[in-house]
């Protein structure tokens, strides 16, 4: 998919594998009821990691559904998938890994849409240009890339289709309104991030999260941000100063030229993964309706 249109935007959705039944349940209703839904926008891909992933970052992944399933579902819909192997700290021993070859030639292999991987290392990068080269590659945000530009930089890599720059450069408009188109349809925003816009753990947070993938026994990383205790509250990510509403990309982010929009949640339960979907995705009188279809699925589990 070309997603380059200047009146679409396009989100990239969490839970490949750990909200398989959430999507399950709520594409079919997307395509059957599309005027529930609003027409500037559309899913473009859905990310995530199953359980004992080495390659896996940014979050731990918990998704213990079948990959032959996950990319079925994708496939059917025409939906990227996308592996989320943003591991930061991997070494040449770990490239051998069976489970994340194996799904990695899976979804190269796909005759569906084009499927990608996010990732941190330069290390994996290579391995998987190297022997899965019909995966396109995202730019992790776990980078944390807060200099403009070195973020810069990261786009003019030709390596990357997609870069997801650090949450804290989404507000920048006078700078990125300086990019060029090309640089533009690469730039990827993650807009709904709860973490303290002025933490400076950040790349420390994800490194634990790395070493917890590998197998590493590690202490958790304790979060010293203020109301670190509350979690994820999508009303407290709402005031954060980077968060991006749907209002923010109908008057200021399709205007400037920027389509792609990534949407966090791969660690949060399927209750609040529905939430994004409505927020970003549902008209707003047809919100209950898309709740009460999802709720009212005997199959779906959402708490």
């Amino acid at each position: 998919m070309d997603n380059t249109s200047k009146n679409k935007a396009y989100f990239h959705l969490p839970g490949l594998f750990e909200f398989y039944d959430l999507y399950s349940a709520f594409l079919p209703l997307y395509r059957k009821h599309r005027e529930y839904f609003y027409d500037w926008c559309e899913i473009a891909s859905v990310y995530g990691a199953p359980a004992d992933c080495i390659w896996g970052g940014g979050r731990v992944g918990f998704g213990e559904y079948e990959a032959e399933d996950v990319l079925a579902l994708m496939n059917e819909y025409g939906i990227s998938s996308r592996l989320t192997f943003s591991n930061s700290l991997l070494k040449p021993e770990h490239l051998t890994d069976r489970k994340c070859n194996a799904l990695c030639e899976l979804f190269a292999g796909s005759k569906g849409v084009q499927n990608g991987v996010i990732i941190h290392s330069d290390l994996l990068l290579e391995h998987i240009k190297n022997y899965y080269p019909g995966l396109y590659f995202v730019s992790s945000t776990t980078k944390v890339q807060t200099d403009f530009n070195q973020f810069i930089k990261e786009i003019e890599r030709s390596d990357f289709k997609y870069v997801v720059p650090d949450f804290r450069l989404n507000k920048l408009y006078n700078k990125l309104d300086t990019l060029s188109k090309v640089q533009k349809d690469k730039v990827e925003f993650l807009c709904n991030e709860c973490c303290s816009f002025y933490c400076k753990d950040r790349k420390a947070c994800y490194e634990t999260v790395s070493r917890k993938n590998l197998g590493e026994n590690c202490p958790d990383h304790i979060c010293t941000a203020p109301d670190a205790g509350d979690g994820y509250l999508f009303s407290k990510a709402m005031k954060n100063p980077g968060f991006i509403s749907i209002n923010d990309i109908i008057n200021i982010y399709l205007p400037l030229g920027f389509s792609n929009f990534k949407i966090e949640g791969r660690g949060l339960g399927s209750a609040v993964n529905l939430e994004f979907l409505l927020y970003y995705l549902t008209r707003p009188e047809y919100q209950l309706t898309v709740r009460e279809e999802i709720y009212l699925d005997s199959m779906l589990d959402l708490f």
